[in-house]
């Protein structure tokens, strides 16, 4: 049974994307497996190996050929290491990146708070005022956060941000910067690094590999954004939008604490060694 459940159905002609409770119990009775046998049974013997072969989970393999050496260099410096070194005090390390596609739309009713015995109510209907990109920069070893909300994203609205952050102190005067981003269109490839390296000489932008969002702390600081002030969210203007996420910026910055990152070098490599054999051979593993 706990074999079947790890095996996609289309492997026996059945005409399913996924096995549910029930569809299991009929194909293992029409197969012969068992003479007979409860879905409750068979939940619990895949309760006992947490298999829950009716739930999915979306997924991006990495292809990223140097994806180890990229990713292994953004978590050394989590932990305050470059290139096998200790970072000094006048060291900083920033994660930035963009929140696009955010929502602009008012409720046809309005949202009615919560009572005794009924939870908040939120009006299916909306109509639609467009929608706006938060930019931000998230101080990995000091929590402090740094943002802009516009109504579409740039390469002038990311090195404007960039240079409001690098004026003031501690960056304007620090050794070394090190802002971590990923591959999108405003700060991807050597371009990215002679604009802004060349503008900055304390700079040092370090790209992230392909697929690796979740290596980037600053996506942490969008999840709790998402959840705590855009969850449900009712704008009527980018201005009352930006007002909701720049105030829950500061709001942030009165309780934050930098994120406690326990994934290392070493755990990348276990976890790569998991990957299927056609996916490892595709990388470089770096030394």
């Amino acid at each position: 049974m706990k074999a079947l459940a790890c095996e996609l159905p289309a492997t026996f002609g059945l005409p399913l994307s996924r096995f549910s409770r029930s569809e299991l119990r009929r194909h293992v009775l029409a197969a012969g497996i068992v003479a007979s046998i409860s879905g409750v049974t068979i939940w619990r013997w895949l309760h006992e190996d947490a298999l829950r072969p009716w739930s999915r989970r979306s997924w991006i393999f990495p292809r990223d050929p140097d994806f180890a050496l990229k990713a292994g260099r953004v978590l050394d410096l989590y932990h305050r290491r470059w290139k096998g070194r200790a970072l000094a005090d006048d060291e900083f390390v920033l994660s930035a990146d963009e929140k696009t596609q955010i929502p602009i739309r008012t409720r046809c009713h309005p949202i009615t708070p919560p009572a005794p015995g009924r939870t908040i109510r939120v009006e299916h209907e909306y109509r639609r005022h467009g929608v706006c990109a938060y930019l931000a920069v998230w101080d990995v070893h000091r929590a402090r956060l740094f943002g802009h909300v516009v109504k579409k994203i740039s390469i002038v609205a990311f090195d404007t941000l960039v240079a409001e952050v690098m004026a003031q102190e501690p960056y304007r005067s620090a050794r070394r910067v090190f802002w971590i981003v990923d591959g999108g269109t405003i700060h991807r490839g050597q371009r990215a690094v002679d604009r802004l390296q060349g503008r900055f000489k304390n700079l040092t932008l370090v790209h992230l590999p392909t697929h690796a969002s979740w290596i980037n702390q600053i996506e942490i600081f969008f999840s709790i954004l998402q959840r705590k002030a855009l969850t449900p969210a009712e704008f009527s203007s980018q201005d009352a939008a930006a007002a909701r996420i720049l105030g829950f910026q500061d709001h942030y910055q009165t309780v934050a604490k930098p994120f406690e990152w326990k994934f290392t070098r070493k755990d990348l490599h276990r976890l790569m060694a998991r990957w299927p054999d056609s996916q490892r051979q595709s990388l470089r593993v770096a030394a």
